[in-house]
């Protein structure tokens, strides 16, 4: 997936990560979850990713504010191909960001790279636990396909059509 989508809006730029990118992704990834740990009983899975093997396979992309000199991002998203299209892998957006509408310009991007790979849906899942991210994606257009326990983890299922 190459990112036609260097977008700027509210001095914040959406960019295809780099490997330089890893330990920021993790760091963010880390503040977007913390919060989940004590209702779900254990780190949420995208906090135990190695993200310089995720940026390595995966379609990531960054979301970086602009004039910002601690390296922090601001949010986060990634795209996985699977045998039966993609999934939504990730989307994390850094607290000191969140209720400002970044969530749904990820959430457009990855719906907007999907198109582009010519696949007619966008998958994801969530945890059970994780309402408040549930409930986004419901919002968005989302519905619920199924629920699984995979890893110890009681997910939520979910798929858009994109056509």
């Amino acid at each position: 997936m190459e990112a036609k989508h260097k977008t700027r809006a509210a001095n914040i730029n959406l960019r295809p990560a780099t490997a330089a990118d890893a330990e920021c992704i993790a760091r963010c990834v880390d503040a977007a979850y913390r919060h989940y740990i004590q209702r779900i009983g254990k780190p949420p899975g995208p906090m135990l990713d190695d993200y310089a093997q995720v940026v390595r396979r995966h379609h990531v992309f960054v979301a970086e504010v602009d004039r910002d000199s601690s390296g922090m991002l601001a949010g986060v998203l990634v795209l996985m191909q699977t045998a039966n299209g993609v999934l939504l892998d990730n989307l994390a957006v850094h607290p000191k960001h969140q209720r400002r509408g970044l969530g749904r310009r990820l959430l457009r991007l990855a719906e907007s790279e999907t198109r582009a790979l010519g696949r007619a849906h966008l998958e994801l899942y969530s945890h059970e636990l994780m309402t408040e991210s549930i409930d986004f994606y419901r919002r968005a257009g989302y519905v619920e396909t199924a629920r699984r326990t995979e890893h110890g983890y009681h997910r939520v299922y979910m798929r858009k059509s994109l056509a």
